[in-house]
């Protein structure tokens, strides 16, 4: 979602060469698997990078006080998940095995996480593709 971070540019890629699903966090949600199916199943593609990025301001709060502050102005609880985390690595591998798990995703053999240095444009691998070393 940080419109800070060409993910084009980042990765060396050129504009069509890759599907982009951006978000809050960059965490895997219910729609992110949804759109990777999409994607696989009628698309053709195959790889997945998960990419997070430092300075994350997911980082900055608690999903229960967004929760709590969003029921005491609405007068609603949300019922979504939202997310929030204060380990950068851990989300990044959690959102990954998240994909390695669904059994919507039809290919889960190349699935990477990174980090995305927001001071640096640095990506720091986090989890490779199955099989292979860090």
């Amino acid at each position: 979602m940080d419109s800070r971070i060409d993910v084009f540019a980042a990765l060396g890629l050129n504009i069509g060469e890759a599907h982009v699903i951006r978000n809050a966090g960059g965490i895997v949600t219910d729609d992110v698997i949804r759109s990777l199916t999409i994607s696989q199943r009628f698309l053709e593609t195959r790889a997945i990078v998960v990419i997070q990025h430092t300075r994350c301001g997911m980082q900055t709060f608690t999903d229960d006080q967004l929760a709590n502050d969003l029921e005491e102005e609405t007068g609603h609880r949300p019922e979504w998940p939202i997310g929030a985390f204060d380990d950068l690595t851990r989300s990044v591998q959690s959102s990954v095995d998240l994909i390695r798990e669904s059994p919507f995703v039809q290919y889960r053999d190349l699935v990477w996480g990174g980090i995305y240095d927001v001071e640096t444009g640095v990506i720091t691998e986090v989890a490779t593709p199955e099989g292979k070393a860090n």
